[in-house]
């Protein structure tokens, strides 16, 4: 089974999508990258968006790191990075959320994500050149990241809530805290950053989980009960909380005396996937409510293609880390509707946008949202986690 599942990943990662993307997403007037790609790679908009644009240096980094050795993958991180480098920070430090194709600031530094993804892509570029650049470019966005995390006004001066407003802690931050210390830890060969973890860990299962729904919250108030009262309280968002218990796997799997916490995690994983699978057209929705409520996002029931990514490699790491054969059948299901419905084979890469029904509702490759990062990460790291379950070496190339 899996020798099958391998080749078919890998060979829409090398032969799909990686060449769409290089050949359609690098600016080599201005620097940077184009994101805003229709179907056929054409650019319908010169905007550049912090977190996509940092992504793509992440992955390519990504790409050579993981054994696809081709120097052209370093080259295209690293003029990327130049660009963001130089263009992309206020007085104080902070990464814009966007500029304009010439390197202008087009949106405030509101996203503390833009420091988020700006360490994430400059030290997996640092791992491959050692160059103190980009170590410094990692540390200093890390640490915006952190310090304006931990103030809880993320979005600073630019933040457009009042008083009136509850102050809830978001999931994302701390999914995100997961994965970013596992990067800066690797990348720098250190310790320096379990605590990131840890704290991920303790704050998924210790607050955004609640044992009487069985489900992780996205937004979580400071007495640690959901707020049931609130839309924005009861809000679920199921490919945030896959992709954030397939970190925290990806974590605790290297630490002793886990066994507990891993037997939690794919728990969740189980309920999430069963409470956010649509039973009658198949595929997992964007938004849900916790008590089956309207939801005030009216994109909720869409079917969006990072959300299957997440999925499938949350059912790979929990089947792998339990063997438990739940989660091979919910990888199986969630490969089956995946690769029926987004992947493109007449122009290369993914569509991203499906309505409940499994019908696109735009042509888009690239935006605002979408870049060159959770489907190839998904293939990427699918593959080498199916190489694992199978005891089959690394793919080298």
């Amino acid at each position: 089974m899996w020798k099958d599942h391998i080749e078919r990943y890998e060979k829409e990662l090398i032969s799909s999508v990686i060449p769409f993307w290089e050949k359609h997403c690098v600016d080599r007037e201005y620097g940077g990258y184009f994101t805003s790609l229709d179907r056929d790679g054409t650019v319908y908009d010169t905007v550049k968006y912090m977190w996509m644009q940092w992504r793509i240096v992440y992955m390519f980094a990504e790409f050579y790191l993981a054994g696809l050795q081709k120097e052209r993958y370093v080259e295209l991180a690293a003029r990327g990075f130049d660009f963001l480098y130089e263009h992309g920070r206020d007085a104080e430090g902070r990464y814009y959320f966007a500029l304009n194709r010439e390197g202008v600031p087009y949106m405030a530094p509101y996203s503390l994500f833009s420091d988020c993804f700006a360490a994430m892509g400059a030290a997996r570029l640092h791992k491959i050149t050692g160059e103190a650049r980009h170590a410094e470019a990692a540390k200093s966005a890390m640490t915006s990241y952190l310090e304006r995390a931990k103030s809880g006004h993320s979005a600073l001066q630019w933040d457009k809530s009042l008083p009136g407003k509850p102050r809830y802690r978001s999931l994302g931050h701390y999914m995100m805290m997961a994965n970013l210390g596992a990067i800066m830890n690797d990348s720098f060969g250190n310790h320096d950053f379990d605590f990131a973890m840890e704290d991920a860990v303790e704050a998924v299962l210790g607050t955004f989980y609640s044992p009487e729904h069985g489900l992780v919250f996205e937004n979580m108030p400071a007495s640690g009960e959901p707020d049931l009262a609130s839309s924005l309280g009861r809000q679920l968002n199921p490919g945030h909380v896959l992709e954030a218990m397939w970190f925290l796997l990806a974590y605790l799997e290297t630490r002793p005396g886990s066994h507990e916490k891993i037997a939690k995690i794919a728990e969740i994983i189980g309920n999430t996937l069963e409470f956010g699978w649509d039973k009658e057209y198949g595929g997992i929705y964007y938004f849900m409510d916790a008590l089956g409520k309207p939801h005030l996002e009216l994109q909720h029931n869409m079917k969006l293609w990072w959300v299957h990514c997440e999925a499938i490699l949350a059912a790979l790491y929990a089947y792998d880390l339990t063997r438990n054969e739940k989660f091979l059948r919910w990888f199986e299901k969630l490969d089956e509707w995946t690769w029926q419905h987004y992947p493109d084979p007449e122009c290369g890469e993914w569509f991203a946008y499906l309505d409940r029904r499994g019908e696109l509702t735009s042509t888009l490759k690239g935006g605002k949202w979408k870049t060159c990062f959770h489907v190839p990460r998904a293939l990427l790291f699918a593959a080498r986690r199916m190489r694992k379950i199978a005891a089959l070496p690394d793919v080298e190339n």
